[in-house]
């Protein structure tokens, strides 16, 4: 019988990681995070800070990236684009979710 570990960790946007981490768990590049930082889909958390560290939350996103590029053969221009549409929407939907819930309390 084998015993099996897992680390967890929560993805927010208080810790912070660096780009190897990006790398080692994204299935990516370090070309491909390069260019998903050239084009703003991530962010370094200091502009001239280094060694450039990144929030948590950004795992998600080259996680997605990966599957996206993966799954739709997506070049960068297209990979580019999707991202910054799906973080559009669930931007919309927690503005849509504020608005409802701002409406109920009046109600």
């Amino acid at each position: 019988m084998s015993e099996q570990s897992s680390d967890s960790i929560w993805l927010n946007e208080t810790d912070y990681c660096r780009i190897e981490h990006l790398v080692e768990v994204s299935g990516l590049s370090l070309e491909e995070i390069e260019d998903l930082i050239e084009t703003g889909v991530i962010a370094p958390a200091g502009q001239n800070e280094q060694p450039r560290v990144f929030q948590l939350q950004y795992v998600l996103t080259v996680k997605t990236a990966r599957r996206l590029r993966d799954d739709f053969q997506l070049e960068r221009h297209g990979l580019t684009l999707a991202l910054t549409l799906l973080r559009r929407v669930a931007d919309l939907e927690a503005e849509l979710k504020t608005l409802q819930a701002a409406r109920v309390k009046i109600s």
